[in-house]
């Protein structure tokens, strides 16, 4: 045990005290959004827009550029999520869930294949970047990812496709954080975050949770509509 709060303590040791509390409020803050996502309550919103911003920044200096793109994309889609959620609220806090269509999963499908593809390339371009976005002495290709890079193109294109089924108030939004939360928990800790490895623990645990309220909602609301219709 002493090891392994060794092994998450040790990398911190060269962090300055505020990058600690950045990592630290950005975590708070995400922990919080899921919560909300769970209780079908709107503030998922405003609080993962918030939690998102802030990784872009640290994400971007540990080079971890799929997820970096992934919180740019969650900050945007936070936007479209909270519009909707606040058209299709009675209370303008609450939502109603259900499963997704066939139609929508062939988007979601078509959102992952198109996020792999996108990520990939920005790994191929990844020295270009590094050097300033300057070509001088360098060799684009996809030679410098470590399996750690590979998780993160795939974890990428799940969490974005989780984001959107989100976003459209589906059930099988939880499938996809499940699964993309067990991927980053070793992820980031081979990276040296931590806290934010520990924050995908407990995401996982919220996402299981999450995932039985709103399938318990869902089929409430679906014996609520067949007494309404038999009545």
């Amino acid at each position: 045990m002493n090891e392994l709060i060794n092994y998450l303590v040790e990398p911190y040791k060269t962090y300055e005290t505020w990058q600690i509390w950045l990592e630290l409020s950005a975590t708070i803050l995400g922990i919080s959004s899921v919560v909300f996502s769970m209780l079908r309550n709107i503030w998922v919103f405003p609080t993962g827009i918030i939690s998102t911003v802030i990784y872009v920044y640290i994400l971007f200096v540990f080079g971890l550029l799929g997820d970096m793109l992934i919180n740019v994309y969650y900050t945007a889609m936070s936007v479209y999520g909270w519009i909707l959620w606040s058209k299709s609220s009675e209370d303008q806090v609450h939502v109603e869930v259900s499963w997704a269509t066939r139609k929508e999963w062939k988007w979601g499908i078509l959102l992952f294949i198109l996020s792999v593809s996108l990520v990939t390339l920005v790994y191929y371009f990844k020295p270009w970047i590094d050097n300033q976005f300057s070509m001088s002495g360098v060799d684009l290709g996809l030679y410098h990812l470590d399996w750690a890079n590979w998780l993160d193109v795939f974890t990428t294109s799940i969490f974005l496709v989780g984001m959107w089924f989100m976003a459209k108030q589906r059930i099988e939004n939880w499938i996809f954080w499940i699964i993309g939360d067990l991927i980053c928990i070793p992820m980031f800790l081979y990276k040296g975050l931590g806290i934010t490895s520990i924050q995908y623990l407990v995401f996982t645990i919220l996402a299981s949770i999450g995932f039985y309220l709103w399938m318990k909602n869902s089929k409430k609301q679906d014996e609520i509509n067949e007494i309404g219709l038999n009545g």
